[in-house]
């Protein structure tokens, strides 16, 4: 899961990008990258944080009225420099891009991008596969201008080439921007307008609040299989190229984004304000004893007090969140995780004390954080410790972005509520069901109809990921696991 923003304005951009950016930091920890145009691409990669990487130099140095930036955390590719985007062709025309996403069949596009157009990628990141066949395209068409029918022959070329999920953020040299999303519309993307004279300036983001905070309006969803292309004059234009069943990632609405965002009309904020009322209806059924309600900050916090309001219990921040570190679940390795949930997360005793507490989190994918957040509750003194998450059990590898690729790192996989309490410690666990959590996104937007749940009931949308796919994937990520634990030995 990762971050894109992308602006064509007529000022320069590199300070709105920085914004944007940071907006959506949460999306990515790994690397970032800001690429400006103004007649010459000026780049700026790095690994880290958005405001370690850039610096007064840079924003003097990144020069232009158009521009990408990019946030990372790797589900292809390791944290080497040479992965982060956004990436740079020179030829045709010279572009740049960047994506949200996952290439299922990355391996596949890579070899046949050397073999057919003797193209040499240097990273492994699956971003510079769409790249290069976008690039391959347009490098056929005989014309110094392009016109938006290129530019949308061009993308339905990529629908057809690349399986998987992405959302795409594209500038052409002196032809415009380009922005698409996968037929499914996994992963969200947004665009919006921004008045500043005669002619409008254009935002682009994975997420409405990064456009929110830069000024932009009429934000709209960039539509499954649909394709934008803002051209050298800064007209907007829009194509539905592919057909494919709207299927959205639930976990967007779980865990990744903010809850001041939008993804395709449904505010996340009151989806997690539904989702503890919910389940506070299946809490109640059970008849547990709780003297209070704790959140795990900060994605269970709207949850948590809708339950405790919902139960009538008393509802505390018990569990103090230091600011400065990242986000657990997307750290690359499980030491760096369990290392960082005790610098992360400080109790407040006397709240715990001889009580039965109730824990709320957005989920549990390995255990580890949960585990550690249980113990740190039980050195506290609390008489019991009971564990809810808001959303269903995690068993399934995910193929499409979410860093969940290999089946034995789910705490859940193969096991039922009662192990999954003894593993983690906790005297019970209680699960969000999967028919509760697409009807809380569903009450944000009636339209959509299908939702992408393949980490919880396995079942993958797009309808190509066979039992060979899911195994090639493991042990891709696996070796890279490896890889990953040799380089920092």
């Amino acid at each position: 899961m990762c971050g894109v923003v992308g602006i064509y304005s007529n000022e320069d951009v590199f300070r709105d990008l920085y914004q944007g950016l940071l907006a959506i930091q949460h999306r990515g920890q790994d690397s970032a990258g800001i690429i400006t145009y103004d007649g010459l691409f000026h780049v700026k990669k790095g690994n880290g944080l958005v405001q370690d990487i850039f610096t007064a130099e840079n924003a003097r140095r990144l020069k232009g009225t158009i521009g990408v930036g990019h946030t990372r955390y790797p589900t292809i590719g390791g944290g080497r420099g040479e992965d982060a985007q956004p990436f740079l062709v020179n030829s045709p025309y010279g572009i740049i891009m960047a994506h949200n996403g996952n290439v299922i069949n990355y391996s596949e596009l890579r070899e046949n991008i050397f073999k057919r157009y003797k193209r040499h990628l240097n990273s492994n990141n699956d971003v510079e596969v769409i790249l290069n066949e976008f690039a391959q395209d347009l490098a056929a068409l005989d014309t110094l201008r392009l016109t938006p029918d290129d530019i949308f022959a061009a993308v339905k070329q990529v629908y057809q080439k690349v399986k998987g999920s992405y959302s795409v953020i594209a500038y052409i040299a002196e032809q415009g921007m380009v922005a698409f999303r996968d037929p499914y519309g996994i992963k969200p993307l947004v665009y919006g307008e921004r008045k500043n004279g005669l002619i409008s300036s254009y935002g682009i983001a994975s997420e409405s609040v990064s456009l929110n905070l830069m000024n932009f309006s009429d934000i709209r969803d960039v539509l499954p299989g649909e394709a934008i292309f803002i051209d050298n004059k800064r007209k907007l234009h829009r194509k539905k190229i592919a057909d494919g069943h709207h299927t959205p990632c639930l976990f967007e609405w779980v865990y990744f984004a903010r809850p001041d965002t939008y993804i395709d009309g449904v505010n996340v904020y009151e989806t997690r304000v539904n989702l503890g009322r919910m389940l506070a209806d299946d809490i109640k059924k059970l008849g547990l004893e709780i003297d209070v309600v704790v959140p795990v900050p900060d994605s269970a916090r709207d949850a948590a007090i809708e339950i405790a309001r919902d139960l009538n219990l008393s509802y505390r921040e018990a569990l103090v969140k230091n600011r400065y570190i990242g986000r657990t679940f997307i750290m690359p390795a499980d030491d760096e995780r369990r290392t960082s949930v005790r610098q992360k997360l400080n109790p407040i005793a006397s709240e715990l004390k001889d009580k039965n507490v109730l824990i709320v989190d957005d989920s549990i994918v390995r255990g580890n954080t949960s585990k550690a957040i249980i113990k740190l509750v039980r050195k506290c003194g609390a008489k019991k410790v009971y564990f809810a998450s808001y959303s269903p059990p995690l068993r399934h590898p995910c193929v499409y972005g979410i860093d969940m690729q290999t089946e034995d790192e789910f705490v859940a996989r193969n096991v039922d509520e009662v192990e999954i309490a003894n593993r983690i410690g906790a005297d019970k666990v209680i699960y969000q069901t999967l028919d509760s959590l697409k009807k809380a996104v569903h009450m944000g937007n009636e339209q959509i109809q299908e939702y992408c749940a393949a980490c919880f009931d396995g079942i993958y949308p797009t309808g190509d990921v066979t039992p060979e796919i899911l195994e090639k994937i493991q042990k891709e990520r696996k070796q890279n696991q490896l890889k990953q634990l040799k380089l920092s030995l």
